[in-house]
């Protein structure tokens, strides 16, 4: 059997990875991680005002990068025998673009304006704009959020356009439509950047930007409008169709082939959003519920059609045919928050250290402060997790999207040290988890089996020990240290031909389980309770907004 390799691009909110894969057996034979270099500098971003910004060129400059790094590490008959590459990337992060289809900050005159750059996934900028189109949304004869959960959320591409167009108006003169960077980059390294000839996600419209076959693709011009007036003539620039990721978007340019020291025959994949190839390469299958667990989570799941019916599941993140699978119904939730909850208690923790002059030192004791809190927080029984907390602090993206809750901690005293504080912090973000469940089985939808990936599912077994007690389920972590871009290389292996579909791939490709955590009885009895005072915590503090 001829040895043939692909190359799964994998774009988080701060890095991207490159993985090439032996389609054969699954072998990851060499990756390469780099940071964006603006984005780590900061630019462009107003944390206080929840703007993130990233500049095309970030992206363009880690994808050279890590391709050729990872290259650099094979034999070189690796690059020889590479047939595919596809990408995922973070959702919805889109960037309005000129008539070319080319992103407006890849313009001398618009090079450092943040409007013009792409808009993060995480940027809360338009929640007035969301808000309005909700407001809408229930008014028109048609509800274009039905399939989206029924809630359009700020983290979405028709929210942040407009409030773009609304804020900028040297900006708005040169938009004449706008771009998810999953369709973006293989637009890039196949030349098609023309408007009409990008080969729009099916995942990333269906999830993102109110596309749906029951009303021939995108709202119509009259509902945008309508909206607000500065989406005029955007829908005639953007899209009919869409299409699924295991479609070809099209051949390497012999410019990016010669940059990348590849062949003009290696094929590029249609993209999708991050979470919906990491649910792939977590081996997914029906009635499986992949949690990618990061700094936010996204939740998915895979529904046979026949099985799903005309059900409409409220408050989630959509449900879109093929998003995930070709010829299953795709289903996303997620919470806003997970390790960030973490992390920003790390960061209070922290703050004197600023004051210690050796900053290796400082450094050092702050890497220490999760494991240390872990150990302790493991050590108190449930019946003693007397502080109550909501996961809120970056809003709720489900069940019931809104960007206007906060976080809260109550049940204080003078006997509540940092460990149990820190445990209250856990034990909401896994209530947030089992609040996202117990929509889906409230609503018909099976929960079979629940499979973790990402950097928390690895790292802490204090956290995914609490996930597996508040859910009372069994939880089974991914093997593969990159699922994500594992998933990427699945579906470029598919574009490209290598194997026939989805199923084929991951039987071949896939890396199976490392380890499962089995509920422990007495804890799921204890915290059927103590989540039941979360639901009320949660409904007292949105009802005095």
């Amino acid at each position: 059997m001829k040895n043939q390799y692909v190359i799964g691009l994998d774009y988080g909110s701060d890095s991207a990875r490159a993985l090439i894969v032996d389609v054969n057996t699954g072998e990851e034979m060499a990756s390469s991680v780099k940071y964006y270099p603006r984005w780590m500098d900061g630019k462009y971003c107003v944390p206080a005002q929840n703007q993130y910004r990233q500049h095309p060129k970030d992206y363009l400059e880690v994808m050279e990068a890590t391709i050729t790094e990872a290259l650099a590490k094979c034999d070189a008959s690796v690059a020889e025998n590479v047939v595919g590459i596809s990408f995922d990337t973070t959702g919805s992060t889109p960037a309005l673009t000129d008539a070319n289809g080319t992103p407006l900050a890849m313009l001398p005159e618009f090079e450092e304006n943040p409007n013009a750059m792409f808009i993060l996934w995480k940027d809360h900028t338009a929640v007035k704009e969301a808000d309005e189109i909700n407001a809408l949304a229930r008014k028109w004869d048609v509800d274009f959020t039905k399939y989206e959960g029924g809630i359009y959320s700020s983290e979405w591409v028709w929210a942040k356009v407009l409030h773009i167009l609304r804020k900028d108006e040297v900006v708005k003169g040169a938009a004449v439509s706008w771009i998810e960077y999953c369709d973006w980059l293989p637009a890039v390294l196949t030349g098609k950047t023309a408007l009409k000839e990008v080969k729009r996600s099916r995942c990333a419209a269906g999830h993102k930007a109110l596309w749906h076959t029951d009303w021939n693709g995108l709202p119509p011009e009259e509902f945008l409008v309508e909206l607000g007036p500065e989406l005029k003539g955007l829908r005639e620039n953007l899209f009919e169709d869409t299409y699924t990721s295991d479609e070809a978007f099209g051949t390497l340019t012999p410019e990016w082939a010669e940059k990348l020291g590849l062949s003009t025959d290696v094929v590029i994949g249609v993209s999708a959003f991050d979470a919906h190839m990491g649910a792939v390469g977590a081996e997914i299958e029906a009635n499986t519920f992949v949690r990618i667990m990061g700094t936010s989570t996204c939740d998915i799941m895979v529904s046979p059609e026949d099985e799903l019916g005309d059900k409409l599941i409220p408050g989630i993140c959509g449900q879109v045919d093929g998003s995930v699978i070709p010829g299953m119904v795709g289903l996303e939730a997620g919470q806003s928050a997970f390790g960030d909850v973490y992390a920003w208690f790390k960061n209070v923790l922290a703050w004197p250290l600023q004051f210690i002059e050796d900053k290796d030192q400082a450094k050092a004791i702050e890497d220490k402060i999760i494991p240390a809190l872990s150990e302790e927080a493991i050590k108190i029984p449930v019946e003693e997790s007397t502080i109550l907390a909501t996961d809120w602090l970056n809003g709720r993206r489900t069940p019931d999207a809104t960007q206007n809750v906060k976080g809260t901690i109550t049940g204080l005293n003078l006997g509540s040290s940092a460990p149990r504080i820190f445990r209250a912090l856990v034990e909401a973000t896994a209530f947030g988890s089992k609040a996202i469940v117990q929509r889906f089985l409230d609503n018909g939808v099976k929960v079979d089996q629940v499979v973790a990936i990402g950097g928390v599912a690895k790292k802490s077994d204090f956290v995914m020990q609490t996930l597996a007690d508040v859910l009372g389920m069994p939880i089974k972590v991914a093997r593969s240290e990159q699922s994500v871009a594992l998933g990427a290389a699945m579906f470029a292996a598919v574009a490209s031909g290598a194997h026939k579909n989805i199923a084929e791939a991951q039987k071949a490709m896939g890396q199976g389980f490392e380890k499962e955590y089995d509920p422990i009885a007495a804890n799921v009895e204890a915290y059927k309770a103590i989540y039941d005072k979360y639901l009320k915590l949660g409904a007292f503090t949105e009802k005095e907004l």
